[in-house]
């Protein structure tokens, strides 16, 4: 069988590497060119992601990126604790979540697939579909055409391959917050945050965060809520000019915000969030989609970058296991779809939280003590991070789809 995985972020090399662990050829399409992984906002891959990751053999592509974070802690804007959780069930060897630049392991998955002999192809953008029972051809930018006997839709949010899949698809939403993020280099203020902590701010006009590193730096990022920004709006400002912006916004809130800052320099700037909701259809024929092409959280979930890891591994052992494509899709879609539309539900949830309204401001962090005391817990989360994916063969193993 040989795959087409359209897409070459951390979803489509690592659908690529798990694919090519059951024995299913596959060629990575990404539009854009070879990145080398230096620019790009900063995430947190919780354990749940990194144990896909292992079952990979690629977890040390995010350890060696990655530095450790124990917990997150929310403050409001006068300063005040809100709440405090862990970011997620560490793994049987004691691992942690890891936060790194995303570009970073984008990258590193795709050097990793390429060692393996799977076949990546930058600047090879994907422009029409064609599918049918047994197979699918995808015509490229350039006029060339490429077929395969599965198609992997693995191209986020803005997915082509989604509408292909469910023509009556609903788009990305736009779920009110503009999302900036940078880097201080080599600060004082570093050390005056705690070790391995995201320091959230529910601040009166956006929502703060901010990670030390082992070397010295704060990496962070600001969401303001608000209309989304348009490209005009967008390049109407130099970076420069945001990053003063955000200064103003965070001014009024107790902590180091403003004058981190104030102190770093803009690295993403001006980016709408998106989440999506619900996708009714993720596979047709012989395509099938994965991570955020088919279930895109908001950020405040964790979870985009742990999900789209899970799925890829799901989606081989189906594969493996079923004794046909459509039956592999099918026991693909029944296995991923409660788990990440629930995840995709909290995560909006949360996204609303820093868009509290007036009236909201006033009592926000009452609430807020109380959500995190009573409702959001370590043990109410756990079924979020706590969960493993399995490699493991059925007992009696059906012939490989496709075969």
């Amino acid at each position: 069988m040989r795959a087409l995985v359209v897409g070459g972020g951390i979803a489509g090399p690592a659908t690529a590497l798990a694919l090519h662990q059951v024995g299913i050829e596959a060629v990575v399409l990404e539009a854009w060119p070879r990145s080398d992984g230096t620019v790009g906002s900063w995430f947190t891959l919780a354990p749940n992601g990194l144990h896909a990751l292992d079952l990979l053999g690629a977890r040390h592509l995010a350890t060696r990126s990655g530095f450790p974070s124990d917990r997150n802690v929310m403050v409001g804007a006068s300063g005040r604790v809100l709440g405090s959780m862990s970011l997620g069930v560490p793994l049987d060897d004691g691992t942690v979540a890891l936060t790194m630049r995303r570009s970073w392991l984008a990258a590193a998955l795709v050097g990793e697939a390429e060692q393996r002999g799977i076949d990546v192809r930058h600047e090879s953008r994907v422009v029409a579909v064609t599918s049918w029972s047994d197979g699918v051809t995808v015509t490229l930018q350039d006029g060339s055409r490429l077929s395969g006997d599965l198609l992997v839709g693995a191209d986020g949010v803005r997915s082509m391959v989604r509408g292909v899949v469910d023509p009556g698809a609903a788009p990305a939403r736009y779920v009110g917050l503009t999302n900036f993020g940078g880097i201080t280099d080599r600060t004082p203020m570093a050390a005056a945050l705690p070790a391995r902590q995201w320091h959230f701010v529910f601040g009166s006009r956006a929502f703060f965060g901010a990670h030390p590193t082992p070397d010295g730096d704060v990496v962070w990022f600001v969401n303001v809520p608000g209309p989304a920004i348009t490209s005009a709006e967008r390049v109407a400002r130099t970076p420069e000019q945001w990053r003063d912006w955000l200064v103003e916004l965070l001014a009024a809130d107790t902590g180091p915000g403003a004058d981190i800052v104030r102190a770093g320099r803009l690295e993403l700037w001006a980016d709408n969030t998106h989440d999506l909701p619900r996708v009714a259809r993720w596979s047709r024929e012989r395509m099938v989609l994965v991570g955020d092409a088919a279930h895109a959280p908001s950020p405040s979930s964790g979870q985009g970058a742990a999900l789209a890891l899970e799925d890829a591994v799901v989606l081989a052992t189906c594969l493996r296991d079923a004794g046909t494509v459509q039956e592999a899709l099918t026991a693909y879609d029944s296995a991923r779809r409660g788990r990440v539309e629930r995840i995709v539900a909290a995560g909006a949830r949360s996204s609303s939280s820093k868009i509290p309204g007036r009236a909201g401001r006033a009592i926000r962090d009452v609430l807020m003590r109380l959500v995190f005391r009573f409702v959001v817990t370590d043990r109410s989360s756990a079924w979020v991070t706590g969960h493993r994916v399995r490699w493991e063969p059925d007992q009696q193993p059906a012939r490989r789809a496709g075969s």
